[in-house]
Parts: C-alpha cells; sequence; structure tokens
C-alpha cells in the first residue's frame, strides 16, 4: 500500500496540532498550518524539495506575523485589578470624622469600611469625599 505524500502532511499537521491542543503553545499550530500549505503543494504535483520550501515558508511567514501582533494584544490588554488592590485609587464618602490615628469610618464601593488618613495630621469630616490610597487589613488609609 503507498501512501501519497499529502496524506503524510496532512499526518504531520495533526501530529503538530496534537501538542497544540495539550500545551495551549500556538507556535505547534503555525507548524501544523505550515504542513497544511505542504499537503497543498504535494496534491498539486509538486516535487519534495517544493513541499518541504511550502512547509518551511509558510511556517516561518506565520511565525514572524502571528506571534508579534498575539504578544502586543496580550501585552496592550488591560489588566484587571481585583480584591483590594481594585479598590485603591478609588473615591469614598466619609461616614465618621477620619483622623490619622485610625479612627472613622468611610463607605467605599457600597461597604462600610474602618479608615485612617494617610497622613497623621489630617482629618476628614463626614460628607467629604477622600481617595483610598491603600488598603491595610481591613483599614482604608485615606487622603
Amino acid at each position: 500500500m503507498d501512501i501519497d505524500a499529502w496524506v503524510w502532511w496532512l499526518i504531520g499537521a495533526v501530529g503538530l496540532g496534537i501538542p497544540l491542543v495539550l500545551t495551549a503553545m500556538p507556535e505547534f499550530g503555525m507548524f501544523s498550518a505550515g504542513a497544511v500549505a505542504g499537503a497543498v503543494t504535494a496534491a498539486l504535483g509538486f516535487g519534495v524539495v517544493a513541499q518541504v520550501l511550502v512547509f518551511v515558508a509558510v511556517s516561518v511567514a506565520l511565525l514572524a506575523v502571528v506571534r508579534p501582533i498575539a504578544a502586543r494584544h496580550r501585552d496592550g490588554r488591560p489588566q484587571h485589578a481585583s480584591g483590594v488592590d481594585a479598590l485603591k485609587g478609588r473615591q469614598a464618602v466619609v461616614l465618621e470624622r477620619v483622623d490619622g490615628t485610625g479612627g472613622g469610618r468611610i463607605k467605599l464601593a457600597g461597604e462600610i469600611w474602618s479608615a485612617r488618613a494617610l497622613d497623621t495630621g489630617q482629618t476628614f469630616e463626614p460628607g467629604e469625599q477622600v481617595d483610598v490610597v491603600d488598603i491595610d487589613g481591613a483599614t482604608a488609609v485615606v487622603m
């Protein structure tokens, strides 16, 4: 039984697709696409040298073009803060007098928090808007 070259290329493409799925490394997908291009070249009747050149050219072109685009999208994506990091930089309303010694309460993101002023000499009266600088345990540090 003689198997055509294009079938071997498709077997190679599937073989390269398996690590893509298992490792989530997109480079394997690019090599797999190159193998499919090699299969098309073989199906059109070109020789082994042309098939390998097409495989290499398509794989390298995809690596050169797609990887930088994917990296830009990955790096340019805004990072979403969660937990207490999401509260830093937000504004709150003073409910009870806040000073630098740790007394006072604020309403932050719909919840009541204990608060203290960043500067020990600073005080904030009820109704004032403050900015949350940091979260220290269960206490918001405000200014």
